[in-house]
């Protein structure tokens, strides 16, 4: 029976070691959500709401700082926002139509999770978005869960980069 010297551990565990380390500095990387990107309404849902008839976003995303500027019209006009997140989970407070609702960014994994809360002609509401980037990152998918006392829906949002 041969026994294991710690030459032979090392000659085992040291690759093993690199494909961890690897594996944990691939795991740090996360999405990079830049860029000028344009509403696919045929591939979004909005659920009960009417879809805007355009949305653009010009995002610039520098961790942890993302700023996005959402231009969208459809039956209430155009309107535009000055979206800013701290994907460390720092609170940010942001105007959506005139109201002033507070939001947090924090990431699950790949995923960018942003809640906001505010509220609409003085009914609370909370908007959960759950972003990813695909692979080939030339589409950012919008999961919304939105609760208001109308009670709850859930949209989604596709994005292409243009």
């Amino acid at each position: 029976m041969r026994t294991l010297t710690n030459r032979h551990i090392g000659k085992l565990l040291g690759p093993l070691l690199a494909v961890l380390a690897l594996g944990a500095v691939q795991a740090q990387a996360k999405p990079n959500f830049s860029g000028a990107w344009k509403m696919n309404a045929a591939k979004s849902d909005f659920g009960p709401m009417p879809a805007p008839d355009s949305r653009i976003d010009k995002i610039s995303h520098e961790d942890p700082s993302l700023k996005d500027n959402v231009t969208q019209s459809g039956q209430q006009g155009e309107m535009t926002s000055d979206l800013s997140y701290s994907t460390d989970g720092k609170e940010t407070t942001n105007t959506i139509r005139g109201n002033e609702f507070k939001s947090t960014a924090k990431w699950d994994g790949d995923e960018l999770v942003i809640n906001n809360k505010g509220s609409f002609n003085g009914q609370d509401v909370t908007l959960t978005d759950r972003w990813s980037l695909a692979a080939d990152g030339k589409t950012i998918t919008i999961m919304r869960h939105a609760i208001s006392p109308m009670g709850e829906m859930d949209q989604k949002i596709l994005l292409e980069k243009q």
